[in-house]
């Protein structure tokens, strides 16, 4: 679905039009109580092609009753009603994020950070004063560290981690997730050895001569990531208080009212955890659920459990409706999945042309069984080849009732920009990380050659084909806020969009995508009131001025939920 744009220099005329023009209202009786809040003298942006912008607003009972011009709001305003003078300023329908990690990303349950890069001894004197100042853990957890810095070391990752901590298992988490770095302990108690084969999605990590070198990629080390957040046994109330005390109003603070959670690890308890929020009356947002598709599952018992998961009630915040699947790892791994071998490869894989965790055939089986149930897919599609894959898979399962969404889109084959529109898959990309920018494509040469490494993650070639689009964070391997992001797609020539293609990525579309359109999204009479108030007018900005970009108040349902201090 591609909408029509509404190019900067019509809306200012629009709004010079605007003064003295009549307004709509969902009911002309509304006037009679008057409305709850009246925002007036404001700049609003209604993400509505019919009328793009209006310069006042009513709400009542939680929903627009009326979006106009500053003389017709006067007839809603009632001896009760709140009204706010915006003086000028810029509103926005509430934002959305359809790609993050709430629970993992603000959970204390991770013990130390390391930095990107280092040498032996930095990273041996951050583990050994974790390991000292965490000495009751059963489990020593960590973040950080990419792992080319690793494979450069001058001696065996799982060596650095043993020689400091050898009586309890260690693992640490590379900054995309998509790796593991272990000591021997935590490989005995996976029960990973010298002749393990490798697990559906993963690779057990070995130096030239075949011996296991503590990295565990891609689903091999979710595997022991599972076991030692089990081991520690407070995940639980870490992810809901950090959801709770940090996440929730960061998001808030920046305009986001509406989120789909891109990985809930319901075995490990994450559902419960968002079960028990909305039961507190805690959610202050709306909230999508992507239960994660575990690739070494029985299929007959994971669907069999998965469709005894989907529940997605009008009148919760809360909603479980959406299933997601990995095809492939990332570039920077050599795991994301190619149609052409990797120029350089770290992994000794068949072909060089990365990993599966799900194959075409089992995704469209899996499409096919919950598809119906009501569930859609958001599917990690980083390569070429994982990409291709997962259309072929919507086109086989899918019966055209899913609104599914392929997610990262950093390497895209031109044959299959037009397929998204054809079969109806929404394309979500991240592009508020710095290492999205243009100037960095060329770091991915040596392993991707120049052809490939052009034009990473083509958002503007997509919505040129006719697909609809969809801009997320997927915090915290980029920055939540989606000033950043907005900033970035209006300005990453040559896969640049225009300012009102972004903000439509962020609202309409993705509204969209977590099936709310009729209820958010835009700001039209009828609709629930989620929209927030801006510090400047992003729509007559540049990049730059835009990252800037203060939230003043969010709004859900009418009722305010953040406030600038």
């Amino acid at each position: 679905m591609k909408r029509k744009t509404v190019m900067t220099s019509n809306i200012i005329a629009i709004a010079a039009a605007l003064s003295g023009c009549g307004g709509v209202s969902e009911s002309p009786n509304q006037a009679s109580t008057g409305a709850d809040l009246v925002v007036n003298n404001a700049t609003i942006y209604t993400v509505n092609n019919v009328a793009p912008l209006a310069q006042s607003m009513a709400i009542k009972n939680g929903k627009i009753i009326y979006v106009g011009d500053n003389e017709s709001v006067n007839e809603f305003i009632g001896d009760n009603t709140e009204v706010k003078d915006l003086a000028g300023k810029l509103v926005l329908p509430g934002l959305h994020d359809v790609h993050i990690h709430p629970l993992e990303s603000a959970s204390e349950a991770t013990h130390f950070t390391l930095p990107e890069y280092a040498d032996v001894n930095e990273y041996q004197a951050v583990i050994e004063n974790a390991s000292i100042q965490h000495s009751d853990a059963k489990w020593l957890i960590g973040y950080g560290h990419n792992i080319d810095g690793l494979l450069e070391l001058t001696q065996s990752p799982r060596a650095v981690i043993d020689q400091v901590v050898n009586d309890r298992p260690v693992v640490i988490m590379e900054q995309t997730s998509h790796s593991m770095w272990v000591n021997s302990k935590a490989l005995s108690i996976a029960n990973i050895t010298q002749q393990s084969r490798d697990p559906i999605g993963g690779v057990f990590g070995r130096d030239e001569s075949g011996v296991l070198n503590g990295i565990l990629y891609d689903n091999a080390g979710n595997l022991v990531m599972d076991l030692a957040m089990q081991g520690q046994g407070d995940e639980a109330t870490e992810n809901y208080f950090g959801f709770l005390e940090y996440t929730q109003p960061e998001l808030l603070q920046h305009g986001v009212t509406s989120i789909s959670d891109a990985r809930v690890y319901w075995q490990r308890g994450q559902l419960d955890t968002w079960l028990k929020l909305a039961n507190d009356d805690a959610l202050k947002m709306r909230v999508s659920l992507g239960l994660w598709a575990y690739p070494e599952a029985s299929d007959e018992s994971q669907l069999a459990q998965l469709k005894s998961l989907y529940q997605a009630s009008q009148d919760s915040l809360l909603k479980v409706d959406q299933v997601k699947v990995y095809m492939d790892g990332i570039l920077v791994n050599t795991t994301a999945a190619l149609k052409a071998p990797y120029e350089y490869s770290w992994l000794a894989l068949d072909g060089d042309k990365g990993l599966n965790y799900f194959t075409q055939a089992r995704l469209a089986k899996y499409i096919e069984v919950l598809e119906p149930i009501g569930f859609d897919f958001n599917i990690h599609g980083i390569g070429d080849r994982g990409i291709h894959e997962a259309l072929n898979a919507i086109e086989a399962g899918s019966k055209g009732i899913g609104r599914h969404r392929i997610t990262h889109l950093e390497v895209v084959d031109s044959l299959d920009l037009p397929r998204f529109k054809e079969l109806s898959v929404i394309a979500d990309a991240q592009v508020a990380g710095e290492f999205t920018e243009p100037h960095h494509w060329p770091e991915l040469t040596p392993l991707l050659g120049h052809q490939r490494s052009d034009r990473l993650v083509p958002i503007a070639s997509l919505v040129e084909q006719g697909a609809m689009l969809t801009l997320s964070s997927d915090w915290n391997v980029s920055t939540l806020n989606p000033f950043v992001g907005i900033a970035h797609a209006v300005s990453r020539a040559p896969e640049a969009i225009s300012i009102e293609q972004a903000i439509e990525a962020y609202t309409i579309n993705a509204a969209y995508a977590m099936r709310q359109e009729d209820r958010v999204g835009s700001l039209v009479a009828g609709k629930e009131a989620d929209f927030i108030v801006l510090d400047r007018n992003i729509l007559t900005l540049d990049a730059a001025q835009i990252k800037q970009t203060r939230v003043l108040q969010s709004y859900v349902q009418g009722e305010v939920v953040f406030t600038a201090k």
